[in-house]
Parts: structure tokens; sequence; C-alpha cells
């Protein structure tokens, strides 16, 4: 087993945080990564693998295990549906552009979310309307103790809004390390229904669109409202969208009437945290190389040499003014790695 030493985890997270592991390997198979765990003479183990929903704020005094497990596979289907089993390594818009280039439709909503498919479980991926649970069958989970394959259905992921067992009660005592997901061959369900989709395809000229328009239309907005982590260094969506009570939200709407929301069911609300960050003053605002994306204020933004900690510091800035100004808690859906 190649362990490596003091190498830096700047292309390894999507924030490009220049932060070193003092032991790194690459896992590239299940037996590997079974043998790595039992690794005496390195107790502290820690896991990175698209290093999309994480801020590393230090040196990581640990082997680092770079979970890179490839391969995708049909498992099962019959005339309408199909099962893949893709495994945590694969990127995970690699694995919506290969489904839409097989004709099956579901993850068209999802494309472009950055990251791996291992950890798209963890934090219940969504976008659009769309969230992974909609499409989840399974996944299999490595115990850190014991290594052995454990499988989690979906019923036993127990997801929310941007959570899972695995964020929770399951949190690093487990590696994802496949998942199968069950899409469509026929008869896709097409989720249209958000503005800025609709807006996208009716400027295309688009009346009945396909799953590849829907993709191809989701890329299309993503990518004039979110920085490309490759030329600046982000996580995505930094924070969670606050749910609220309907008397929350009554109080709330009369204070602020132009406030965007989405009604999540008739006793909970969604506000868009990137609203109430962009009322706040922060949109586009840049603290040293540490910053908030001109366009999205939902994402922080690492222009070049921000530290960890300096993001960390700007967010919670954010959070303090959220509350100042709105009465409304807003929680981080990036991982902090203290």
């Amino acid at each position: 087993m190649n362990i490596q030493e003091n190498i830096s985890l700047k292309s390894y997270n999507t924030f490009g945080i220049d932060v070193k592991a003092k032991f790194f390997v690459e896992i590239t198979g299940l037996v590997q990564l079974q043998k790595a765990l039992e690794l005496k003479a390195y107790p502290k183990k820690f896991i990175i693998s698209g290093g999309s929903n994480m801020l590393l704020t230090n040196d990581i005094d640990a082997l680092v295990m770079h979970i890179n497990l490839k391969g995708i596979t049909v498992v099962e289907e019959d005339e309408k549906t199909v099962e893949v089993k893709a495994m945590a390594g694969e990127n995970w818009h690699k694995l919506v552009m290969w489904s839409l280039n097989q004709g099956y439709g579901g993850l068209e909503n999802l494309s472009l979310i950055p990251g791996n498919v291992g950890t798209a479980p963890i934090q219940n991926i969504g976008a659009y309307g769309v969230e992974l649970k909609d499409v989840f069958v399974s996944c299999v989970a490595m115990n850190v103790e014991t290594g052995e394959l454990v499988g989690f259905d979906n019923k036993a992921c127990e997801f929310g809004y941007r959570n899972s067992i695995f964020k929770n009660k399951a949190k690093e005592k487990y590696i994802i390390t496949s998942v199968v997901l069950k899409l469509t061959k026929k008869d896709h369900v097409l989720h249209t229904g958000y503005g800025s989709i609709e807006n996208e395809l009716k400027d295309r000229g688009i009346v009945h669109p396909t799953i590849k328009d829907i993709s191809d239309a989701v890329i299309a907005i993503r990518k004039s409202k979110l920085p490309d982590p490759k030329e600046i260094g982000n996580s995505g969506s930094f924070f969670k969208n606050p749910i609220i009570s309907k008397k929350a939200f009554d109080k709330f709407s009369k204070s602020h009437p132009d406030a965007p929301f989405y009604e999540v069911d008739e006793n909970q609300y969604k506000i868009p945290a990137g609203w109430l960050i962009e009322q706040c003053g922060f949109k586009g605002k840049r603290v040293g190389d540490a910053g908030v994306h001109e366009k999205q204020a939902l994402v922080l933004v690492n222009y070049g040499n921000a530290t960890g900690k300096e993001i960390l510091n700007l967010s919670k800035k954010i959070q303090e003014e959220v509350k100042k100004n709105f009465k409304l808690k807003i929680q981080p859906e990036v991982n902090i790695i203290k």
C-alpha cells in the first residue's frame, strides 16, 4: 500500500484550500479499503472523496484515505425502469451525463452538482425540485470499525432536507462504497416546475422538453449563477435554506412582504438563504481572498489563497447578520472540518 507523507489537499477539495495531510493513501478497491482501515500504525483516519462538501480549516493529522472506487453498471432492468449501480469514486455529473446518454431519466435536474457519488447520499443532494432520495434504491457502506459491508435501503438512510443518517447517528461510522439508483427508460416524469427552468426552456423555444433539454437548461442556469470550482474555489451552496413553521412564516412575511418563499407543505415554508444574505449586503463582498460570489450570495468562494479559517469567519459574520436582521438562523450545508 503506497502511503505518502505531507501531501497537499488543495487539489482534493473544491474550495482549493491548501492544507496538508500528514499521511495519504489512494483507495481504488474494497479489499484495499478494508486493509487500510485495519492499519494499527495509523489510528486516526480521515475520508475524502470528491471534496465538494467540506471546508478544511486545519492540516489533517491523520491518514487521509482518498476514495477513488470506479465503475457504473446496470444491475436490474425491465421495460420501463433500470437500476444502476455506481461506485463511490465516480464523479456525480459524469454519472448524470452517462445516464442521459443511455436515455435514462431521473437525474437530469441534478446536473452539474459538484462532487462524487459516494457523498451524494450523505447530504441527500438536490436541486430544482428533485432530491437524491427520489431515485435512490440503496447504498452499500463499509463499517469503519469492522470492515464489514452493510446495505442501507432508502428508508434506512433517514433522508431529510440536505440530511441523512450519515450526517447524524451513522456519522463517521461508515464509508459509502456504492449507490444503486432507479431510473426510467420511458414515460419519464419531467420536473420543470421551478421558474428558472421554465424560463430557460421558454427562451430556447422548447415546449415539449426531453430529459436532455432539462439537463441542458439546468446546466445553463447553474453556469450563469454559480462559479466553476476549477476557476474559483467553492463548494456550491454554503448554507441551507431555512425551513420555518407557518406561525413563524406569517410573522416573517408581515415584516418582509417582498421576501421570496417556497411552501414545503401547509405547515412549513422555505426561505431562500441567498436572498437573506443578499439583503444583508454580503453579495459580492470580499475579505482578502475569502468572499461571497457576485452572482449567487449562497456561494462562498476562495479567490486564490484564502484559508479555511478565513472562509469560516466570513460565514459566521453572515450568520450573525442574518439573525440580527431577520431573526432567522441559517445553518451551513457544508461540512466544516476543524
